[in-house]
């Protein structure tokens, strides 16, 4: 789905990071971001083919784009890809923190493994992304998470360790918003619904019927709302979670 590009954004020179930007949503706020005039920075963990050809769309802007190889669990490459960042563009003025992962099961089978790993990503390798990137981040920066409506909805079997790790990245936004709300830097989590990505593709067919509107999101309709929380048009909205579900969560 093609969205239209609001070329009064103001992101014209400035610098962004997609962790988790290889591949669905955070590849179509990769691309977006660049449609509105960033240089975009985006790390993977395996998918080196699909992060090579987010760089080639972000590159047909005209803008810069960047992979960098950093799994999200561990702190020292995620402060890497941080530094490689401002070492390359000279900066850093947006954060969209994506990286995240799905293992379902419920209370009686999900494995203490299971339970770390997700932990371990979607909870303290949020913490740790926003950490790193704060500290190199422009006064005045964008944070931007992307959590799940799954954080005030959850009535699926086997969600509920995915539930508690997005609930925890909405309050936790909450709390940093404060933190760095001096130097003008704001924080906010996007919460999707059903969106139609590698992670979800086995489930979308069974959880439409949920949705008032009768259909999964586009990455790219995500993407709208990145770029509006990254614009100058948000910036009197700090520790918010928006959710964008399709009125699944009513």
């Amino acid at each position: 789905m093609e969205m239209l590009v609001n070329e009064n954004r103001g992101l014209t020179g400035k610098i962004a990071i997609v962790f988790g930007g290889s591949r669905g949503i955070g590849a179509a706020a990769a691309r977006r971001l660049a449609r509105e005039g960033a240089d975009v920075a985006l790390t993977y963990v395996s998918a080196q083919e699909q992060a090579a050809k987010t760089v080639t769309a972000i590159e047909a802007t005209g803008r810069t784009g960047l992979a960098i190889k950093a799994d999200s669990a561990d702190p020292e490459a995620i402060e890497a890809a941080v530094a490689q960042t401002v070492d390359q563009f000279g900066k850093l003025d947006i954060a969209v923190v994506n990286a995240g992962i799905l293992l379902r099961g419920d209370v009686a089978t999900v494995s203490v493994e299971g339970l770390d790993r997700m932990l371990d990503i979607n909870v303290r390798g949020v913490f740790l992304a926003i950490q790193a990137a704060a500290a190199r981040l422009t006064d005045g920066g964008r944070i931007i998470t992307i959590g799940s409506n799954t954080a005030v909805r959850s009535g699926h079997p086997g969600s509920s360790v995915y539930s508690m790790t997005k609930a925890a990245v909405a309050v936790m936004v909450k709390g940093i918003a404060v933190d760095l709300a001096g130097r003008g830097i704001t924080v906010n989590n996007i919460q999707p619904g059903p969106t139609v990505t590698d992670m979800t593709a086995d489930l979308i067919e069974a959880i439409k019927p949920l949705i008032p509107l009768k259909r999964a999101a586009d990455p790219d309709e995500i993407a709208g709302l990145v770029a509006y929380i990254a614009s100058k048009e948000s910036g009197y909205m700090t520790g918010s979670s928006l959710t964008i579900d399709g009125g699944m969560a009513l």
